[in-house]
């Protein structure tokens, strides 16, 4: 499979390795992206990658709670511009209030939805938006979660992070709990964590990162019993780094995030328990209309 300088900086994008580690790996994986990754895993040169790959498009993440019902929305445009626009910036907070009046079931039962507001549909509104505005304009994704629910937003629209919670309604209206919750959000805005927990992680999952961190102790030499005794440490490296609740706490990194919380409900005397969490980043997994960074890898294609 030929490959191209496109592959090599999407290939560099997501696992931060040289552009000659990243033209190896491509060569030989024959072009295929995930054995490339897999390939500098090995070598011990990438981290795990995120499930999301590299960050292009934009737009705009917002997320909202009204009450017991929390929202998290992405709608996508062509530039930055218009992502600061005011009239852009109100649709995506309609869209979001929609979602939250009207509960779809999908992306198309809800551009079918009327819009809070208005006598026109989602779909009508959108593509009033594209007229007035000058640029495509697209409702990526949503979501929605009852109960006890907190929402956060980084840089103006860049991450948008809903959590659920179970705990009472006396605790979640504390403003001790308030803070907690805001913390939790900011921590999965900060550190993007890919699970809630160990058991959310689905076992092909595991199976892969296993057969990665075999791979990478047999070339030790080590004896075998040993071998073993690695492999079960780097599988528990890796659910550190990416569920929630076994990651440190970023304001506090002697605690993990399950710890904190137990602090927390134990101070205010009921279980906390976090439920879920969407965290939306604009444009993740979007490609660029033009990637430049691609001349830059060109020649060393050739």
């Amino acid at each position: 499979m030929a490959f191209t300088a496109k592959d090599v900086a999407a290939l560099r994008e997501r696992t931060g390795c040289g552009m000659m580690d990243c033209k190896k790996a491509l060569t030989a994986s024959n072009g295929d992206m995930d054995a490339a990754i897999d390939f500098l895993r090995e070598k011990g040169l990438a981290a795990a990658t995120k499930k999301a790959g590299r960050i292009a498009a934009d737009g705009m993440a917002y997320a909202y709670v009204d009450g017991n019902v929390g929202v998290a929305v992405e709608v996508n445009a062509e530039t930055d511009f218009v992502a600061k626009n005011a009239e852009f910036q109100a649709f995506v907070k309609t869209v979001a209030e929609t979602v939250a009046a009207s509960n779809p079931a999908d992306l198309d039962a809800l551009m079918a939805t009327q819009a809070v507001g208005s006598d026109k549909s989602v779909e009508d509104l959108r593509k009033e938006k594209v007229l007035t505005i000058g640029e495509n304009i697209k409702v990526r994704r949503f979501q929605r979660y009852d109960g006890v629910v907190t929402a956060y937003i980084h840089m103006g629209g860049k991450i948008a992070v809903l959590v659920k919670f179970d705990t009472t309604p006396e605790t979640a209206a504390k403003a001790e709990f308030q803070e907690y919750a805001k913390n939790i959000a900011m921590q999965i805005a900060a550190v993007n964590p890919l699970y809630l927990n160990s058991a959310a992680v689905p076992a092909d999952v595991v199976e892969h990162e296993r057969k990665i961190a075999t791979e990478q102790a047999a070339s030790t030499g080590k004896p075998a019993n040993v071998i073993e005794k690695m492999v079960e440490g780097k599988i528990k490296k890796y659910f550190k780094e990416v569920c929630l609740v076994d990651q440190e706490y970023v304001k506090e990194s002697k605690l993990s995030v399950q710890q904190y919380t137990d602090s927390v409900a134990k101070e205010l005397g009921a279980p906390i328990q976090i439920v879920e969490f969407v965290r939306f980043e604009k444009g993740e997994g979007l490609e660029k209309r033009s990637d430049n960074f691609a001349d830059e890898v060109a020649s060393m294609i050739k």
